[in-house]
């Protein structure tokens, strides 16, 4: 029977360099703008598109609904959010930004942007472009949506 090789093994590797990473950012999330992870996803996925529901945002960020939920609290206390009525169906809420949430992503953001590029300058613009297609690749293999408008509640 093959022997796993823990720290080759490319799942492992993708968790633990996805838990590093996110670990890093929520630092200045916490310490700068005062939210944690799943309220950042919250809002981060309400600015590619809104109103979306609680659900939705489960589905495209794969955070456990509980989190989401919490997340969605918290925000709504905070007024970084608000609920927002769905004609269609009574049962189900949606969620937007409101004017000092969208302040807050946009603040938050030049933040995200210069430490992505911070963890990718150890590798050279012809690895970076690899490194995205590669992810691309992966993403597709598994169905992750990867298109804005590919993205349905």
């Amino acid at each position: 029977m093959p022997r796993l090789q823990l720290l080759k093994f490319m799942p492992f590797r993708l968790n633990r360099l996805a838990a590093e990473v996110s670990g890093d950012l929520a630092k200045v999330y916490a310490e700068r703008f005062g939210i944690d992870i799943p309220e950042w996803r919250v809002l981060a996925t309400l600015a590619v598109r809104e109103p979306r529901s609680a659900q939705f945002i489960v589905r495209c960020t794969r955070t456990h609904k509980t989190r989401i939920s919490r997340a969605v609290s918290r925000l709504l206390e905070l007024g970084l959010i608000e609920r927002a009525g769905n004609g269609g169906d009574r049962r189900e809420t949606l969620l937007r930004m409101t004017e000092k949430g969208r302040a807050l992503y946009e603040e938050i953001v030049p933040f995200v942007l210069e430490r992505e590029r911070q963890v990718l300058s150890c590798l050279s613009e012809d690895e970076r472009r690899s490194f995205d297609r590669a992810l691309s690749k992966l993403e597709q293999a598994l169905g992750l949506v990867q298109d804005p408008d590919q993205l349905h509640d």
